[in-house]
């Protein structure tokens, strides 16, 4: 990559509601920043508006939460509809503690006699943040790479030109304080880099360096929409990244060469 890389936030989008036509917003809020798509265009896009208009919302009077939940919570002064809501999406529960659950999502899926797994993160990524004031749920994508192939191809149809997708969602990390964003979908772009082969600078040849290419970007469009903005989505500009159809849970490390299961 050479050159420059930029991050350019996109207002304006709004409300998304379910039932909404996110690529047509996404055009709108580009139309209004004066910014037409390039070539190697990547569109960074928050999962909070991508379930939105999917329709992935729970209403919190609507969950009636186990007896599980309820002892779970209690301790802690949790809200056990929250927890109900991370089980029912959970294929299991990694850690929990301190009224917190550490989830395995399921999204994972049989690739003939293997099993990819699913997501790992909080509460299964059940959030009420951004949501409506705290009187839903918003739940992950049931596929988000399916989404995000949807969603690039409605773009291109609109706009005459294909550009990269990445859904992405808030993880915390082992060992590591704070939040950051990851990859949950993508469509367009190949999510690892593998340098495995190449040589460095020093001439030693690499063998273990793959780049979280689509990871890296989730984190640089983060950084520059924030929070609080209400700017879902970042175009990002100036990366020479490797097209192809790569998927976001092709991130999600194979259990056989995680030494932390």
């Amino acid at each position: 990559m050479k050159g420059e890389l930029r991050a350019i936030p996109l207002g304006g989008i709004g409300e998304v509601k379910p039932g909404d036509s996110l690529p047509a917003m996404i055009i709108a809020a580009l139309k209004r920043q004066r910014l037409k798509l390039e070539r190697g265009d990547i569109l960074v896009v928050t999962h909070k508006v991508v379930s939105k208009s999917e329709g992935r919302l729970i209403p919190l009077v609507s969950v009636k939460p186990s007896a599980r939940a309820r002892r779970w919570a209690a301790p802690y002064g949790r809200d056990p509809r929250l927890l109900e809501l991370a089980l029912r999406e959970s294929r299991r529960v990694v850690r929990r503690g301190r009224g917190l659950l550490i989830t395995e999502t399921r999204h994972g899926e049989r690739e003939g006699r293997e099993e990819r797994p699913g997501f790992v993160c909080a509460q299964s990524g059940v959030d009420v943040s951004n949501v409506d004031g705290g009187r839903s749920a918003a739940l992950l994508p049931r596929d988000p790479d399916l989404s995000a192939r949807r969603l690039r191809q409605a773009i291109k149809k609109a706009a005459g030109l294909a550009v990269a997708i990445i859904i992405t969602d808030s993880f915390g990390r082992p060992w590591r304080e704070g939040l950051t964003e990851v990859a949950i979908g993508a469509s367009g772009l190949r999510v690892l880099r593998d340098e495995r082969g190449r040589r460095d600078a020093y001439g030693y040849r690499l063998h273990a360096t793959q780049e979280a290419v689509a990871d890296e970007l989730a984190g640089m469009a983060g950084l520059a929409c924030g929070k609080l903005s209400r700017q879902p989505v970042c175009l990002i500009r100036g990366l020479r990244y490797q097209p192809g159809r790569g998927r976001a849970r092709d991130l999600i490390r194979r259990p056989e060469q995680d030494l932390f299961r």
